[in-house]
C-alpha cells in the first residue's frame, strides 16, 4: 500500500466496503420491466422486423412487416365506444360518487373534452387520472392511456372496473387470447379505457389495431420521462410526440407531478403539443412533514421513526443499493417489523408477490431501490423514508409523494449525513457522460444538499426548486401556450415578472410542518473551524503532497494520537490539535456542510478532500461560513405538527371508531376474497363518511363521498349490514 494511501482514513465510512456499482440501475425500461426480452407470442420488439426504430412511428397508415403477433387485423368495420355520459360533472357523480371538482379539473376536463391538447403539472393526489378519465367517459370512442409500467396496469384497470369503467390493458404479461379478447373489444367498441406502455407503440401492429378503431383521448402519464435531463428518462417516451400525426383530431394530454421549468419545457416540446394549455398548479403537499436527521446510526434510526408512526402503518424506505434493501428488510423483520425487500435482482414472482402484498395488505413496509413506486396508486402509504440521500430534488419529491395520497397526514423522513455527499460526488466522477452531463448531475445534487443544509422552511425550499412558493404558484419565463393558474400566456408572464431561479421560494413565512419551522436549527459562524481545517488539507498537499479523507484530517485536528498520525508524522503539523473544542460528531458535520456548500470538495477514487475554488475566500476570511448546528433528536418526535402521530381511526368521535373498524374488517376481507387491494374497494374518507352519517337504507347512501352507482349496487346491502350489526 502507498504511503498515503487514503483508503485507511477513508475506512471509517461504512459504504466504502460496498462494490461501486450504479443504485440507479433498477429502473426498468422495457414493456416487461424486468425481463431482458417479452415471451415470445408478444409479436416483433425492437431489433426484430417490423419494428419502427426507437423515437419515430411509421407514417399513418403505414403497412405492418408481417410477424408473430396474434393483433386481431381482420378485415371489418370497428365501431366506436358511445359517449356515455352528457356532462363531466354527470360522469364524476355518476362513476365516482363526487359532487364537484377539484382546483384546475374541471378547467382541464373541459379543455379535453372540446377538443384541445392540454399539458397538465398536479401534485401526487392531486387527481390527475380524472383528468382523462372523465375525457373519455363524456367523450366517443376510447381512451388511451401511455402509462410507463405495467407491473401497475392490472391494480389500476381493477379500480376502473370496480366504478363501472369498461377499462383493459395490451402488455406481455397477457397470454394470446386474452390480448385478442381485449382487441376485440376495442374494435367493438366495447372499451373506454385501454392502457399501454410507451415501448408497445414502436410496435407497429399495435398502431394498426389502435388507427382501426376510435380514440377519444391520448393521455400520456408520467410524462417527465421524456426529460433526457431528468431522474426517470425513458427513451421510448421521445416517439410520443408522433402521435400527434397518427392521429389527428384527438386531443392530448401531458400529465406529470414532478416538472421543474425546464422538464415543462421539455414536455411541450417533444410531445409536440405547442397549441396545448398549461395547467401549473401548486406542487405543495401540506399533509407531508419533510424532516431530515443528521445520521448516526441509521437503522436504529429507522426502527425508532416507524415505531413513532400510528400502529400498523404502511411506509416505503429508500435505499441505494440492493445489498443495503437487503440487510434494512432484514434488520426490520429483526425488530419484528413486517418488511420485506423489492429491487430488480429479485426474480419475477418474488417482486410480483411481494408489491401485491404491499398493495393489498395492511401495515406492510417495503425496502427498496428507486426502481419501486412510480404509478403506485395506494392511497394510505403514511411514511416514506430514505436512509440514502437522493441524486436529485426531483427524485426526492416523487419518492415522498408516494406518501399521503389520501390526503391525511403523512412524513417524509431521512436521515443524511458526511458520507452521502462524498458517496455522490465520487458516483459522479466516476460514472459516464461528458462534462455537461457531469455539470448537470452536480448541480442536482447541489440542490439536494441545499435542502438538507437549510435552516430556514423546508417546504420554501423545495417549492422554489420547482420555481414556486408558499403563497403562489410557478411562474414559467418562457414557451407558448396558456397557463391556466394566472390566465396569460408565458411569455407575456416572462416580461412582467421574469425568470424565478431555482430556490428563490419565499423565506419570510414558514410552512409550520417541516422540522425546521417545527424546531427551527440554531446556526452558528463557521468560519474559523472552516479555515483550520482548509489550512490542514494545504499544508498536507504543499508540505507533505498528502491528501487523506475526513475521519484523517478530523483526529489530526483534534489532536488524536492514533497509529496513522504517528506512522506519517502528522502530530508535526502547525494544525495538530487546534480543533479540540468541537467533537468528532461536530468537525463531521463541519465538514458535511463545507462539501455541501461548495467550500472544498472530494476527489479520486476514494474521496479524499481538497480545496476548491471557493477555499480561497474562506482561508482569506472574505467568504463567510454560516452553519446549521447539527441536533439529534429522538426519530418520532414530531414538534408538535399537523403530522403527530394519529391513526385514521382516532380523527372520528370515540363513539365512532368501533363502525369505522368494522367496516375496515368487512373491506379487507372483501378485498381478499374479489383480489384487489383494499382501496379499491373503499378508501378510508369514504369509511369515515360511512361511520360519521351511519347510512340506514340504500337512499342513504346516496351523497356519501366516493361511492358511486356501481359501487353502491356491489357493495350496498352489505355496508348497512355492517352498520346494522355495529348499531
Amino acid at each position: 500500500m502507498p504511503q498515503n494511501d487514503p483508503r485507511d482514513p477513508s475506512a471509517d465510512l461504512p459504504w466504502f466496503d460496498a462494490p461501486l456499482d450504479d443504485p440507479y440501475a433498477d429502473l426498468p425500461f422495457a414493456d416487461e420491466p424486468w425481463e431482458a426480452a417479452p415471451p415470445p407470442e408478444e409479436g416483433e420488439w425492437a431489433g426484430s422486423p417490423g419494428v419502427v426504430p426507437q423515437g419515430s412511428f411509421p407514417a399513418p397508415g403505414a403497412a405492418a412487416t408481417p410477424s408473430r403477433s396474434r393483433t386481431a387485423t381482420a378485415p371489418g368495420p370497428a365501431t366506436s365506444a358511445p359517449s356515455r355520459f352528457a356532462t363531466p360533472l354527470e360522469a364524476l357523480k355518476t362513476v365516482y360518487g363526487y359532487d364537484a371538482f377539484r382546483g384546475d379539473q374541471a378547467a382541464i376536463i373541459d379543455q379535453v373534452v372540446a377538443g384541445g391538447d392540454a399539458v397538465v403539472l398536479m401534485p401526487t393526489g392531486g387527481g390527475k387520472s380524472l383528468c382523462y378519465q372523465i375525457p373519455a367517459l363524456v367523450r366517443e370512442g376510447t381512451g388511451l392511456v401511455v402509462s410507463p409500467l405495467i407491473a401497475l396496469m392490472h391494480d389500476q384497470v381493477d379500480a376502473l372496473r370496480a366504478n363501472g369503467v369498461r377499462a383493459a390493458y395490451l402488455n406481455s404479461t397477457q397470454t394470446a387470447p386474452d390480448r385478442a379478447e381485449v382487441e376485440r373489444a376495442y374494435l367493438a367498441g366495447d372499451l373506454d379505457l385501454i392502457y399501454v406502455a410507451p415501448e408497445r407503440l414502436s410496435n407497429v401492429q399495435t398502431l394498426a389495431l389502435l388507427q382501426r378503431g376510435t380514440l377519444s383521448v391520448i393521455a400520456i402519464d408520467e410524462a417527465h420521462c421524456v426529460s433526457q435531463w431528468g431522474h426517470d428518462f425513458r427513451p421510448d417516451y421521445l416517439a410520443l410526440g408522433g402521435l400527434a400525426e397518427l392521429f389527428p383530431g384527438v386531443p392530448r394530454i401531458a400529465l406529470t407531478a414532478t416538472a421543474t421549468r425546464e422538464t415543462h419545457r421539455e414536455i411541450t416540446e417533444r410531445l409536440h403539443l405547442p397549441q396545448a394549455k398549461h395547467f401549473v398548479a401548486s406542487f405543495d403537499r401540506p399533509n407531508i412533514q419533510y424532516r431530515i436527521d443528521p445520521k448516526v446510526d441509521v437503522r436504529t434510526q429507522l426502527v425508532s421513526f416507524i415505531r413513532s408512526q400510528p400502529e400498523g402503518s404502511a411506509g416505503i424506505v429508500y435505499a441505494l443499493s440492493r445489498s443495503s434493501v437487503e440487510q434494512t428488510a432484514e434488520y426490520l423483520r429483526a425488530q419484528g417489523l413486517d418488511a420485506i425487500p423489492y429491487h430488480a435482482g429479485l426474480d419475477t414472482a418474488t417482486r410480483a408477490a411481494h408489491q401485491s402484498r404491499f398493495l393489498r395488505e395492511d401495515g406492510v413496509i417495503v425496502v427498496a431501490t428507486i426502481a419501486f413506486g412510480m404509478g403506485i396508486d395506494k392511497p394510505d402509504v403514511r411514511f416514506v423514508a430514505h436512509v440514502d440521500l437522493p441524486k436529485s430534488v426531483e427524485g426526492y419529491y416523487q419518492e415522498t409523494g408516494r406518501a399521503g395520497r389520501d390526503g391525511e397526514p403523512s412524513v417524509a423522513w431521512m436521515a443524511y449525513g458526511l458520507g452521502d455527499v462524498v458517496q455522490q460526488r465520487r458516483f459522479i466522477q466516476q460514472g459516464e457522460g461528458d462534462r455537461a452531463t457531469k455539470q448537470r448531475q452536480n448541480q442536482h445534487l447541489d440542490a439536494m444538499l441545499a435542502l438538507c443544509e437549510t435552516v430556514d422552511c423546508r417546504r420554501a425550499n423545495l417549492l422554489g426548486y420547482f420555481g414556486q412558493s408558499l403563497s403562489g404558484r410557478r411562474s414559467l419565463s418562457e414557451g407558448g401556450g396558456t397557463d391556466r393558474v394566472e390566465g396569460r400566456s408565458l411569455s407575456e408572464r416572462s416580461e412582467t415578472k421574469g425568470a424565478q431561479e431555482p430556490g428563490e421560494a419565499d423565506r419570510v413565512e414558514g410552512c409550520g410542518n417541516c422540522d425546521t419551522c417545527l424546531t427551527p436549527p440554531e446556526s452558528w459562524d463557521g468560519l474559523i473551524p472552516a479555515q483550520k481545517l482548509l489550512s490542514t488539507i494545504v499544508r498536507l498537499q504543499r508540505e507533505r503532497r498528502q491528501s487523506f479523507g475526513a475521519g484523517h484530517l478530523i483526529d489530526i485536528l483534534r489532536g488524536a494520537s492514533t497509529e496513522k498520525i504517528r506512522k506519517f508524522r502528522h502530530d508535526e503539523l502547525a494544525t495538530y490539535g487546534i480543533g479540540s473544542d468541537l467533537t468528532d460528531a461536530q468537525w463531521r458535520s463541519v465538514v458535511r456542510q463545507m462539501l455541501a456548500q461548495g467550500l472544498m470538495q472530494t476527489q479520486g477514487e476514494y474521496g479524499t478532500l481538497t480545496i476548491s475554488e471557493a477555499s480561497g475566500g474562506v482561508l482569506a476570511g472574505t467568504t463567510p461560513v454560516k452553519l446549521r448546528r447539527d441536533v439529534v433528536t429522538r426519530a418520532g418526535a414530531s414538534g408538535g405538527g399537523r403530522s403527530a402521530k394519529r391513526s385514521a381511526a382516532e380523527a372520528l368521535a370515540e363513539g365512532d371508531r368501533g363502525l369505522f373498524e368494522a367496516l375496515r374488517a368487512w373491506r379487507a376481507q372483501t378485498a381478499r376474497e374479489q383480489g384487489v387491494p383494499a382501496y379499491v374497494v373503499f378508501g378510508d374518507a369514504t369509511l369515515r363518511a360511512l361511520a360519521e352519517h351511519r347510512p340506514a337504507q340504500a337512499s342513504d347512501l346516496v351523497g356519501i363521498s366516493g361511492i358511486g352507482e356501481k359501487k353502491r349496487e356491489a357493495y350496498g346491502e352489505a355496508v348497512l349490514e355492517v352498520i346494522a350489526a355495529e348499531g
